[in-house]
């Protein structure tokens, strides 16, 4: 089976990541999605299928930012909201991605702000 488009190959790596990394309500999962205009991440409890805390690029603090930056700045805001849901350890699932450029800058800023995984 041949892969016809960038958009097919990244779900078939998103999928192949999701078999292997799972959130628990102690360990939940740090999903990326990453787009050309910005980044939003969530920290999921995959058992009980709940978000429990998020940030998006939209945010009046982050929107303003250069991308590198916002990245940054998105995982730092996660790490906060992570803490105050009582959330100290998460797994990281990079959607798919490759771990460079915006989606390791969230996850240096996650690292920085508290986070560990």
């Amino acid at each position: 089976m041949t892969v016809k488009t960038r958009s097919q190959a990244r779900l078939r790596r998103r999928r192949r990541v999701r078999a292997k990394v799972e959130g628990t309500a102690q360990r939940p999962r740090l999903s990326v999605f990453r787009s050309n205009r910005g980044i939003q991440a969530q920290l999921i409890d995959d058992v009980n299928g709940h978000t429990l805390a998020a940030v998006n690029w939209i945010e009046s603090d982050l929107k303003s930012l250069a991308r590198m930056e916002q990245a940054k700045r998105a995982g730092e805001l996660l790490a906060e909201r992570g803490k105050t849901a009582g959330v100290e350890e998460c797994v990281f699932d990079r959607g798919g991605y490759r771990y460079h450029g915006k989606v390791r800058a969230l996850a240096d800023g996650a690292r920085e702000g508290g986070l560990k995984f």
